[in-house]
């Protein structure tokens, strides 16, 4: 029988798509702002950068700070989000049941984070999520996004053109790094980001819960 679908790898953003981290983020954020003497904006303003590098996102916050304070502030929140952190993240509703509908219908998985290796890790461990996906990017291991490195290594170790997988995330950061290689992108209305800063990157649908994954794709496979 014909393959009709039109993609073979599903690529997630973790954090604000999968997971419902952004007060654990915050809060880590606050934290290392204040460890290194800066007086952190408000909540809102913290969370605009949930998506990108640790290092890029404490950059981003505090401009006007010499690269060695955005470096101690880096390794504070490190160290309270691997150790001294116990604000609540979980899974948003119907993530491991989609996932796992996803992967029986035959689809490749993978993730594209600003977490780092060991943040992932330890999330994955928690949630008992890593089985799911045959590979995984970190910005610690790579350009942080918008760059499109992570994607581009992804398709690399699976030997696949960008055409045939599909970038899922919650920012304009994911969209953007998509759109630098030419990938599909699909965007989820419930994350950091505002629907119209995700419109602005012409994603092919913006879904307002992961449950409605399969379906949709179903249906772009008919197009």
């Amino acid at each position: 029988m014909e393959n009709k679908r039109p993609f073979d790898i599903l690529i997630f953003d973790w954090d604000g798509t999968l997971m419902d981290s952004e007060a654990h983020i915050v809060t880590c954020l606050d934290v290392a702002m204040r460890e290194v003497g800066v007086e952190p904006p408000p909540a809102n303003e913290l969370k605009q950068v949930i998506g990108l590098g640790l290092y890029e996102a404490l950059a981003a916050l505090m401009p006007e700070e010499h690269a060695v304070v955005h470096q101690q502030a880096t390794e504070a929140y490190r160290h309270f989000f691997l150790s001294g952190d116990a604000t609540p993240s979980e899974l948003f509703p119907g993530v491991e049941s989609t996932l796992k509908q996803l992967r029986r219908k035959g689809f490749q998985l993978a993730v594209a984070t600003g977490k780092s290796r060991r943040g992932l890790d330890k999330v994955m461990r928690q949630t008992r999520m890593d089985s799911l996906f045959c590979i995984s990017r970190c910005a610690d291991e790579s350009f942080s996004k918008p760059h499109p490195q992570m994607l581009q290594e992804i398709l690399t170790d699976l030997d696949a053109p960008a055409h045939r997988a599909l970038m899922i995330g919650d920012t304009e950061f994911d969209l953007q790094m998509a759109a630098n290689i030419d990938m599909p992108s699909l965007a989820v209305s419930y994350g950091v980001h505002t629907v119209e800063r995700l419109q602005a990157y012409k994603p092919l649908a913006i879904l307002d819960q992961m449950e409605a994954l399969p379906k949709w794709l179903d249906s772009y496979s008919t197009n």
